[in-house]
């Protein structure tokens, strides 16, 4: 079967996201977790300084509140958690995220990894978002964006049960309905998910993978009380050149540079490695930022 007619990629591309069972492997399991706990053991006592924080849906993140939703740069070398390249360059996970690119594994590009977690003291939301897509694009806007995003994937996999992604199926083909849109223009979390038109819930059992076109109308709801612990990653497809850079580099992603960190990664994960560089040095000037709030 050519990768291209894969039937995870007829999936992705009508629906706009796919399910992936058995991403990790079961021995690999136990160790990812351990890593996790360590490293939001290390977030929540400041110890690791880069997190997303309670009242703050998008980049940049401050330390305006204590409590997190989110570890970022789960690779930095500082962490001391290899573990996390390792799967990140797997030959499984980089099958998969060609296949539903519809590239080669030569042509994938190195992006974000970073770990949602569940506040420890507060109950928290991400408002319904493209990820770059701002949501008071006109419905012209919003349909050229889409357009242009074919070159990247994101996905979530849970090493506990996940109940906290909802999604609008086939929402990355087409603009927002009227409707929709009433639900999706302000800076304010739903009270109600479901109350989007279209809107499915998503609930991922351990080591169980969703992946999903960003642009896809998603938001989630955080649980003080409801463990969390998923991986939160993407990967590029140099064919799309600079379209991912503002998405991407948003995150400050400065320290993928160092000698250190390259000597963390398989031959496989420098290509990766070097076409995010390649990708970096051609965009001049500030990225800014895809969404507020």
């Amino acid at each position: 079967m050519h990768i291209s007619e894969s039937p995870l990629k007829a999936t992705y591309d009508d629906q706009g996201y796919v399910l992936v069972p058995e991403l990790i492997p079961p021995d690999l399991l136990p160790t990812l977790r351990a890593a996790c706990d360590r490293v939001v053991a290390k977030t929540r006592t400041g110890a690791w300084p880069h997190r997303r924080t309670v009242g703050k849906q998008f980049p940049p993140f401050d330390d305006t509140n204590p409590d997190s939703w989110g570890v970022q740069h789960v690779m930095h070398p500082a962490l001391g958690e290899p573990v996390f390249a390792r799967w990140y360059t797997s030959e499984g996970v980089r099958a998969v995220a060609a296949a539903l690119l519809g590239c080669e594994t030569g042509a994938l590009q190195m992006e974000l990894f970073n770990l949602l977690i569940n506040p420890l003291n507060h109950d928290f939301a991400l408002r319904w978002h493209r990820d770059d897509v701002r949501e008071n694009a006109t419905a012209e806007e919003e349909g050229e964006a889409l357009a242009a995003w074919s070159h990247g994937v994101q996905w979530n996999t849970a090493l506990y049960e996940d109940g906290c992604l909802y999604l609008v199926p086939k929402s990355h083909k087409v603009p927002r309905t009227d409707e929709q849109r009433a639900h999706s223009t302000t800076l304010v979390p739903p009270h109600d998910p479901l109350a989007m038109p279209g809107a499915t819930r998503l609930v991922l059992q351990p080591g169980e993978t969703v992946f999903y076109n960003s642009n896809v109308l998603h938001c989630a709801t955080y649980d003080a009380k409801q463990r969390r612990t998923t991986l939160h990653a993407s990967m590029g497809d140099t064919r799309g050149g600079s379209t991912r850079a503002r998405n991407v580099l948003q995150h400050g992603l400065g320290w993928m540079k160092e000698t250190r960190f390259r000597e963390t990664l398989d031959e496989p994960g420098q290509r990766m490695l070097d076409a995010l560089i390649e990708m970096q040095s051609s965009v001049r000037g500030d990225v800014g930022y895809s969404l507020s709030g």
